[in-house]
């Protein structure tokens, strides 16, 4: 199921990152989303492997994989 809804100027999207684990995976996978352009907010669940971020528009998502990379887990796919 593919989350994908625009509100009020924002855009909300769920993605699976695999291989979070913790509330530190969960931290380093929202920071290095947090600094994308237009990202308001994020929030990762390690238990779920599910990351919500909304943002001003919708996100390239080879971006948000080099981000998920970046921060050392792997981006499956849009929830």
């Amino acid at each position: 199921m593919t989350v994908h809804t625009e509100t009020s100027g924002s855009v909300t999207t769920v993605y699976k990152v695999s291989g979070m684990s913790c509330g530190h995976c969960e931290g380093a996978v929202s920071g290095e989303l947090s600094e994308l352009p237009g990202v308001s907010s994020v929030k990762a669940v390690a238990s779920t492997g599910e990351v919500t971020v909304v943002s001003a528009a919708a996100l390239d998502e080879e971006a948000v994989r080099a981000a998920v990379d970046e921060a050392g887990f792997e981006l499956v796919g849009r929830a």
